[in-house]
């Protein structure tokens, strides 16, 4: 039984490593059925501290989700400007193990054994991405709509990096345009 709490608890913490917490935040007084139109904001991509093949995996993940949500690229007057950073923070996941071994104490009268049990708390390393994608009002030039994702970087895998950052900008721009309750 112990085995299979120690294998529950193990794979929590791997898929917690896989999941993607996204937020938002937005300005409740735009009106955002009036935007139809976008463009990049190419000084604020050009800054981004990533290499550029993730850049142009980033880009393409938004134009598809935005081009799937209605949204129109442009280059003359776009509603709003995309902007988009990346961060990095060094986390440390701990989860507790245990070493199974057997005692066999021999007594005069019967033999019976005694199991011990010892728990450990082990732990690995490991980066969260963070990737926020912010839109402005390209008339107003403000910040109307912020949207952040949370999760688990693959560096040595370029499959497992793509299909990542296409299901960080999906969930992320799934919020967007907000809905008013």
């Amino acid at each position: 039984m112990r085995k299979l709490i120690n294998l529950i608890l193990v794979f929590s913490v791997f898929l917690s490593c896989n999941s993607i917490r996204v937020s938002s935040d937005y300005n409740n007084n735009v009106d955002f059925s009036n935007l139809k139109t976008y463009a990049f904001s190419k000084e604020g991509v050009d800054d981004v501290k990533i290499n550029d093949i993730d850049k142009k995996r980033i880009l393409k993940a938004i134009d598809v989700e935005l081009y799937n949500k209605g949204f129109r690229k442009s280059s003359i007057d776009p509603d709003f400007i995309i902007n988009f950073f990346t961060k990095t923070n060094r986390k440390v996941n701990y989860y507790p193990s245990n070493n199974y071994y057997g005692a066999m104490d021999v007594s005069p009268y019967m033999g019976s054994y005694h199991y011990a049990n010892s728990w450990y708390l082990n732990s690995y390393n490991y980066n969260e991405g963070v990737l926020f994608i912010d839109i402005i009002d390209n008339k107003q030039n403000e910040l109307i709509w912020q949207g952040i994702g949370k999760g688990y970087i693959y560096s040595d895998k370029t499959e497992k990096k793509r299909e990542k950052i296409n299901s960080m900008v999906g969930k992320i721009l799934l919020q967007f345009p907000p809905t008013k309750n």
